[in-house]
This record gives C-alpha cells, sequence and structure tokens, in this order.
C-alpha cells in the first residue's frame, strides 16, 4: 500500500470524522491502527479525482451507497458497498435483498440528514443500527479498502473484514458488476 496519503489512526484525528462514525468506530473497541484517517482536499473527494491524485488504485477503492426501498407504504432504508471498479445492481439484487418492490438511490437530502454524514462521504460506520449493509463479496478480496469517513475532507483505510464484521453487515456475492457490463 503506497498511497499518496498520510494515514495515521482514525481515532487520533476526530476532526476528520462525522460524529456517528467517530462513535462507530470507538465503540468496535479495535486496535488504534485497525482503521486509519487520511486528511484530503474536500475537492477531490469523488473517487476518480481522488483516486487519481492520491495514488489509489480502483480496486482498492470501494464506494458506499444508500438505497431508499418501497414497499406498500413502508420505506426500507439500506447500504451497498461496492468496489469503484463496479456499480451495485439496485433493481435486481438489492431490492431482492430488502424484499421490496422498487430501490433507487436515496435522495441526498435522506442520505445526509438520516446519516448525519456529509454527501459524497457516506460510510458504513456509523449509519443507524436498523439499517442493513450490504457487501459485495468482491470488497473481501482486497487486503485493504478506502472508504468515506463520513465527511468528504478525509478518508479510512482498513481492512474489509472490519466491515463484515459490522452487526448489520451482510456479505452477498454477485451484489455489483463491473463498470460498462450490463446489469
Amino acid at each position: 500500500m503506497n498511497y499518496a496519503l498520510t494515514l495515521v489512526p482514525a481515532l487520533d484525528r476526530p476532526d476528520l470524522l462525522a460524529d456517528p462514525v467517530r462513535a462507530a468506530i470507538a465503540g468496535l473497541g479495535l486496535a488504534d491502527s485497525a482503521i486509519q484517517v487520511a486528511e484530503i482536499d474536500p475537492e477531490l473527494a469523488d473517487t476518480a479525482a481522488f483516486c487519481e491524485r492520491y495514488q489509489v488504485p480502483l480496486e482498492e477503492s470501494a464506494n458506499c451507497v444508500l438505497i431508499a426501498g418501497k414497499r406498500g407504504g413502508d420505506v426500507r432504508m439500506a447500504a451497498a458497498l461496492v468496489l469503484a471498479t463496479t456499480r451495485a445492481d439496485v433493481n435486481g439484487v438489492l431490492r431482492r435483498q430488502l424484499d421490496v418492490r422498487k430501490a433507487s438511490f436515496a435522495s441526498r437530502e435522506v442520505a445526509t440528514g438520516e446519516t448525519g454524514m456529509e454527501y459524497g462521504g457516506i460510510t458504513p460506520l456509523g449509519l443507524p443500527t436498523e439499517w442493513p449493509v450490504y457487501l459485495d463479496a468482491a470488497v473481501l478480496g482486497a487486503e485493504r479498502v478506502v472508504i468515506g469517513s463520513g465527511v468528504r475532507r478525509s478518508k479510512l483505510v482498513l481492512a474489509p473484514s472490519v466491515l463484515a464484521g459490522l452487526p448489520a453487515a451482510t456479505v452477498v456475492d454477485g451484489l455489483a458488476s463491473p463498470v460498462g457490463s450490463p446489469v
């Protein structure tokens, strides 16, 4: 891992974490070095620009998307974490996982309002506990992944096994397909 990032233990820099993310990391009780954080230029928080500037391979960058599914009058929320080289199958796999008739990406207002995180920095750590977190199985193939920190001005680096160990996490084969391929 030779990223162009200065990494420090995440809890050493609480100013680089959204409040719910900081609380979630503290609650995991992991070794200080298990989850690291790096300050970045918030203008470069979007995946392609971030990976290019900070020399992070797309295969080691993961995106968290929030999904809203509807069944009758109920709205069911979930998160999906997929590698940056892939896209989540929202209307196939995720719709079936949520057991809803229709699924779509959550609106910006819902994403930020319900999570306490900044748009473009959403991460599986610190989401509402009742929301399932679906991890594409391909994420677990990376030694380490770079994900959001809840704010646009930093990124987290951690082993995918930390994410798979979250209480709300479920690993799903085929959750995402390579970018450019039909879903």
